[in-house]
């Protein structure tokens, strides 16, 4: 959606958090699957007792709702987020009203661990360009001179409106989380309700496999090749956020995607962090606040955060969880 996803059509080996279908003891039709290149990684709808029939056009509905987040709110030129950047504001349609307000108060919420004026920063470090030197501790606090998200008005109107304040605003760490809500929300009018989309391995989950719980492998964050945890999610949406998704190493220290608003640099706490939520939105949200946060603050947020649960993988590569993730994704260790 951003820049920070630009680029990235991510192999399955790199996903944050990779759907994981076990082996059935009996036999079961399979269920439609359809994947497509979407918001800069790998969408896939799958679907569970539909007809096959009714498959495709339901699957078609979900893509339609996928693709309208991203032409809307895609920070690249011609989009009408990138207009809205360039004109420093104006009115807002209602989906992108909807995102924008919901992260002004996640911004206030997390005190500006999660913010959605992070461009400056995004473009600055440029870390999808591959490895370069860092930018200096001058350019890094000339472009957080125009970061902030209370420099931001927001009018609900209708019709909504927004006045920048000189900031310019980046949605990629929660327009993908909306993309899925709305997503989801297709198939369910559509009639569908045993279902998992997966865009770049942050998912929706709904209803049952046949009537036995999705299983979702959530990635380690230093062996690709590893689960760290196979869980049963409860309905609902996961999404991870790490430090190994978008990356490069300069001088023996690890440069990634996650940029802390407050100190323009790359946050340093966590390698990975995992949220469940009833709505993907607000799992994108907290993955990205917790994440900046690091592990003490950011499971502080997650208890005090209601219908929200976490798992996060702190800077030395230990495990720890909210007392609650175990009921709302149980599972054991990944293989």
């Amino acid at each position: 959606m951003s820049r920070q996803l630009r680029r990235w059509a991510a192999p399955l080996a790199v996903l944050a958090l990779v759907a994981w279908y076990g082996v059935s003891r009996r036999p079961e039709p399979p269920p439609a699957v359809e994947t497509r290149f979407l918001m800069d990684t790998l969408v896939s709808v799958t679907l569970w007792g539909t007809d096959r029939a009714d498959a495709p056009g339901r699957i078609g509905v979900a893509f339609e709702a996928l693709e309208a987040v991203d032409r809307a709110m895609a920070r690249k030129e011609g989009t009408p987020l990138w207009a809205l950047n360039r004109a420093g504001g104006g009115i807002l349609d209602p989906a992108t009203a909807e995102v924008v307000s919901a992260s002004l108060a996640w911004a206030r919420r997390t005190g500006g661990a999660f913010d959605p004026t992070v461009a400056p920063l995004i473009d600055l470090w440029d870390v999808l360009a591959g490895p370069h030197p860092p930018p200096s501790g001058g350019q890094i606090a000339a472009a957080l001179g125009r970061v902030g998200w209370e420099r931001v008005r927001f009018a609900p109107g209708p019709p909504a409106r927004v006045d920048l304040g000189g900031t310019a605003l980046d949605l990629g760490a929660i327009a993908k989380g909306y993309a899925l809500d709305r997503a989801a929300a297709a198939l369910r009018a559509g009639g569908a309700a045993d279902f998992i989309v997966n865009a770049g391995g942050d998912l929706v989950v709904a209803g049952s496999k046949g009537g036995r719980p999705w299983r979702v492998g959530i990635q380690h964050p230093r062996d690709p090749e590893r689960f760290l945890r196979v869980v049963e999610p409860r309905p609902g949406a996961l999404v991870t956020s790490g430090d190994y998704e978008r990356f490069y190493e300069w001088e023996g220290e690890r440069v990634h995607h996650i940029l802390d608003p407050r100190t323009g640099r790359p946050a340093g706490g966590c390698r990975s962090v995992t949220v469940w939520a009833s709505r993907a939105i607000d799992a994108d949200a907290l993955a990205t606040a917790v994440f900046v946060l690091g592990p003490d603050a950011g499971l502080a947020l997650l208890e005090a955060t209601a219908g929200a649960e976490g798992l996060v993988v702190d800077a030395v590569g230990r495990v720890r969880e909210t007392a609650g993730f175990g009921r709302v994704a149980p599972g054991a260790a990944g293989r």
